[in-house]
């Protein structure tokens, strides 16, 4: 019997699943290789424009993020002891209103309606305002402008809020209300009042009611007390500065729980 003749060529390897083998270890080094070549195109970009657009993504986001997002501001005064004290640093969730609704009892920040606040930090500003101003504009700084308000939800449209006399406590749709967040040594009611919330508008007192020129403060003054809906920048979510008074703001609601929906 002949033997089987072998017609390939000397050092040929036989097909199989050797090649299988080969062909995965090329692929390697095609892919290591072809990985190389995009390190050394990564590798070609200067350190000045990597930093430069590392620095400009940064900002970015932090503009989005103040404009969508958050806000950080700062308390210039005593009108919202002792829930917030005065030069303590907040965060504003600006999704509510809009994404979350606001609710009675809130802490919210709003523009000045009516120049509720005199004069304006930024008129003659300081160096150290300046600075702050250009931070501000990308949310790296509480805004030093002081054209912001903050104050407690109180009534929003619809709501009947009455004040019976100075020294009594306060009423929302015929039910008095127990504010445990309020200044202790003071009443609920610096002033007697007895209001209506417009459509559209919102009522807002600070929990300093003694020491607060709030809605309540400019109505019995002859003034507009009322802060209209679009004029609200967000809910303060929590206290970020000092550290020592970390907190959430999220208690007031509570006091607002057996309140109906309409008087």
């Amino acid at each position: 019997m002949n033997a089987t003749h072998d017609s390939r060529p000397a050092g040929s390897r036989p097909e199989g699943p050797a090649d299988d083998g080969d062909s995965a270890r090329d692929l390697d080094l095609s892919a290591d290789e072809h990985g190389r070549g995009r390190r050394s195109r990564r590798q070609r970009m200067p350190l000045w424009l990597d930093t430069l657009v590392t620095m400009v993504v940064a900002l970015l986001i932090a503009v989005l993020v103040k404009t969508f997002l958050i806000q950080p501001f700062y308390i210039p005064s005593a009108s919202m002891n002792p829930t917030l004290m005065q030069n303590d640093k907040i965060l504003v969730s600006k999704l509510s209103p809009g994404v979350f609704d606001l609710h009675r009892g809130d802490v919210i920040v709003f523009e000045d309606p009516s120049d509720w606040i005199p004069g304006d930090a930024t008129d003659d500003p300081t160096p150290r305002v300046r600075v702050m101003m250009l931070l501000s504009l990308v949310g790296l700084a509480p805004d030093p402008s002081q054209d912001h308000l903050v104050k407690r939800l109180i009534g929003t449209s619809g709501d009947h809020v009455v004040c019976e006399s100075r020294g009594a406590a306060l009423q929302v749709n015929g039910v008095t209300l127990d504010e445990p967040y309020i200044n202790p040594a003071t009443p609920a009611c610096q002033d007697a009042f007895d209001i209506t919330v417009p459509e559209g508008k919102v009522w807002v007192m600070g929990d300093n009611r003694y020491a607060s020129a709030d809605s309540a403060y400019h109505e019995v003054h002859g003034e507009d007390g009322f802060v209209d809906e679009s004029d609200i920048t967000g809910r303060a979510e929590v206290i970020f500065w000092p550290a020592s008074s970390w907190t959430r703001l999220d208690d007031g609601p509570a006091s607002f729980a057996d309140v109906p929906d309409q008087p």
